[in-house]
């Protein structure tokens, strides 16, 4: 549904976008991860049609940004970080006439506020006067406007920030709601909102794409983890030349131990073992790496090569 080709945004010497290419098909819920400056909001505002593109491609299914952006911003929802909402209207005030900018039809409209007050827990606050509202409050408020027209695309820019735990629980389940029945993107800096909501994590760093990975695909690349009596210089041929090993690194030295990242099949253990024990070595620990989402943020803010790029293609 959605494609990006080579999109690079620039502002004067900075740039916020360097040459991203992903893809992202219908119905999939997708969280975009990476600290503030990343790029993260640069790109869904590009999505949006809000920013132009410096160059590189958008589509949405047959439609273009720049050709066809109108039509685009139509299929759209979308919570900005910062939302903005007006304080000396009501809730249903506001909804009401961003229901009228959304070209929900007149009729229609009624129903279709009534139903994103009651989808976003927010009827108690209906009548009140948005400035009353705690930050908690006006971010539902936020979600409620992006809903209203109940478009095919929904793009949220931390979508829990200022939310209490209750709240952010709520809001967890809208977003799973959704994605019965729309494609959903997810921008965030908060590895915990991944997890719980997305199927598939995008992660950039400095304007670039450097992991793409569903997350269920993420245990699969695991490794096992060795720790051992001898330095690096000893257990290196030992452990390369276990049939099956594609990779080692020095994971960790302390007190006379080092413990190695072997790249290796969980079933390998036992031969990684036996050639431990033939050699001699003090064998301490051997175990499989869980390898989460958290490891994987952890390895792409340490390194400036992509190490967790998992082709994802779709039909858009």
């Amino acid at each position: 549904m959605i494609e990006m080709n080579h999109l690079t945004r620039r502002y004067g010497d900075l740039l916020a976008v360097d040459d991203v290419s992903f893809s992202i098909g219908a119905g999939e819920v997708v969280g975009l991860l990476g600290h503030n400056g990343a790029g993260k909001t640069t790109v869904m505002k590009m999505l949006t049609g809000a920013l132009e593109p410096t160059a590189g491609t958008l589509r949405v299914g047959e439609l273009e940004i720049g050709r066809d952006t109108a039509a685009i911003q139509a299929r759209i929802g979308y919570l900005p970080e910062n939302c903005p909402v007006w304080p000396d209207l009501t809730v249903i005030e506001f909804l009401e006439y961003q229901a009228a900018l959304h070209g929900v039809p007149e009729a229609q409209r009624r129903v279709a506020v009534a139903t994103a007050i009651r989808r976003t827990a927010l009827k108690e606050k209906a009548t009140a006067p948005i400035q009353t509202l705690s930050r908690g409050y006006r971010q539902r408020v936020g979600v409620a406007q992006a809903i209203l027209h109940a478009p095919e695309i929904v793009i949220l820019d931390e979508p829990t920030n200022g939310l209490d735990p209750t709240q952010i629980l709520h809001m967890r389940e809208l977003i799973r709601e959704l994605s019965a029945h729309a494609t959903v993107i997810v921008s965030t800096h908060i590895l915990q909102e991944v997890e719980a909501v997305c199927e598939r994590v995008v992660i950039m760093k400095r304007g670039r794409k450097v992991a793409d990975a569903r997350l269920d695909d993420l245990q699969r690349g695991a490794r096992l983890l060795v720790t051992l009596d001898r330095d690096e210089a000893s257990a290196r041929p030992v452990l390369t030349a276990v049939p099956g090993v594609r990779g080692m690194r020095l994971d960790a030295a302390l007190d006379g131990r080092w413990r190695y990242a072997l790249d290796v099949p969980e079933t390998a253990a036992p031969a990684v073992s036996a050639a431990v024990h033939a050699a001699g070595f003090g064998l301490h620990a051997l175990t499989p790496e869980r390898r989460d989402l958290e490891t994987v943020f952890a390895e792409v803010n340490r390194t400036e090569t992509p190490v967790a790029d998992t082709e994802v293609r779709h039909a858009a």
